[in-house]
Parts: C-alpha cells; sequence; structure tokens
C-alpha cells in the first residue's frame, strides 16, 4: 500500500507539472498576442498632420458667398477672392487658418483679436510691426466684414472705397484700392490684378 501511495504522489506531482506547464504556456502566448496587437494597431493611432486646401478647393469654398455679397452690394468676386488668396496666401496663413481672418482687417477697440506680426512698407522700406487683427468664426464672416469695410469705408471717411464698390471691372476696382490705402504696399494693386488673371478669377464675376 506504501508503494501505492507513493505512486499516486508522483503522479499528483507530474499532473500539477504538466498543469502549471500549460497555463504558463496559456498565459505566456495570451502576453505574446497583446503584445502584438498593440504593436500592429499602433500606426492606426498615429495623428496625420492636416492636409492642406488645393487652390481650386480655396477659390470654390469662397465664390458661393462672394457672389451673394456681389448682387447685394456690387463688390466684385474677382477682388474678393483676389485680396483673400494675395493676403492669406490660399488660406494658409496662421492668421486665415487658425483665426479665419482672410484679408488681414484690423480690430477696433472692444472686438475679438489677436496679435500677430505683420509686415508693412513704411518710409521706402519693408519693415516688421506687431499688429491687432479681427478673429472670425469662419470665412464667410471674414467676407462679410471684408464687404462692409467698403460699403461703410471707416471712421474719418466713410466713402473711402466708394471707388471699389461702383468699379465695373477689376482693373479699376484694384487701382482703386491702392488709391484708398487699403495696403501699404506700393505694387498692391498689380498684384491683385496679377493674381486674378493668373487664376482667371473674372469669370466669376460673370454672374
Amino acid at each position: 500500500m506504501a508503494r501505492k501511495v507513493r505512486r499516486s504522489g508522483q503522479n499528483l506531482t507530474l499532473e500539477k507539472i504538466i498543469m502549471t506547464i500549460f497555463l504558463l504556456s496559456v498565459v505566456g502566448s495570451a502576453f505574446l498576442y497583446s503584445i502584438f496587437s498593440l504593436a500592429t494597431a499602433a500606426p492606426e493611432t498615429v495623428s496625420e498632420d492636416p492636409v492642406e486646401v488645393s487652390h481650386t478647393e480655396f477659390i470654390n469654398t469662397l465664390v458661393p458667398h462672394a457672389q451673394e455679397l456681389h448682387n447685394q452690394y456690387g463688390i466684385l468676386p474677382s477682388i474678393i477672392l483676389g485680396q483673400a488668396i494675395l493676403e492669406s496666401d490660399w488660406g494658409q496663413s496662421s492668421l486665415a487658418s487658425e483665426y479665419h481672418n482672410l484679408f488681414g482687417i484690423k480690430a477696433s477697440e472692444g472686438e475679438s483679436s489677436v496679435t500677430l506680426e505683420t509686415m508693412e512698407f513704411v518710409n521706402e522700406e519693408w519693415i516688421t510691426i506687431q499688429g491687432d487683427f479681427r478673429v472670425y468664426n469662419d470665412w464667410n464672416e471674414s467676407l462679410d466684414d471684408h464687404t462692409q469695410l467698403f460699403v461703410n469705408g471707416v471712421s474719418w471717411n466713410p466713402s473711402l472705397y466708394a471707388e471699389v464698390l461702383a468699379a465695373q471691372t477689376y482693373q479699376e476696382a484694384a487701382a482703386a484700392l491702392q488709391t484708398a490705402g487699403y495696403a501699404t504696399d506700393p505694387d498692391y494693386a498689380a498684384k491683385i490684378i496679377a493674381v486674378i488673371e493668373e487664376n482667371q478669377l473674372s469669370q466669376y464675376d460673370e454672374i
């Protein structure tokens, strides 16, 4: 009987060893599978940089509202689009992409604003200054404010941009912008006209 008991004990010990090995192998396999799953899934969690809007997409985004503003106030869509492209670098500047200001419009006291560096042509040279710019909720709001600037002018001259609204061609409107002093750049009108012609923006004036 003693031998039989010893054999039973040996068998039980062997069974425990086998069971332990089995459990360890299962746990180990599960652990390795988890590590492998995390490793293979990791690339899917990496965020990608936002895709830049193409030039065509940028124009197409602005055209409908630009034409609405033309119907209401007379401002040529080609001028709205040309200025937006030139001032915002196709919507890619930080002022345009983060704060929805497409035209570099400065903020008045009490308006939502952000302070950024900007270049201005002063005393026959380009200098860098700090400017307080308007912040908008979206690009359409920026287009609205841009047009209202032409409609209402400024506090010291309500008809400052009357000639821009009255212009029948983009060439006349661009020249009126320069005369009114919209920008300090001495070549501003020429640059607006070049942008309009390079991108065939005058087609949107025919509505």
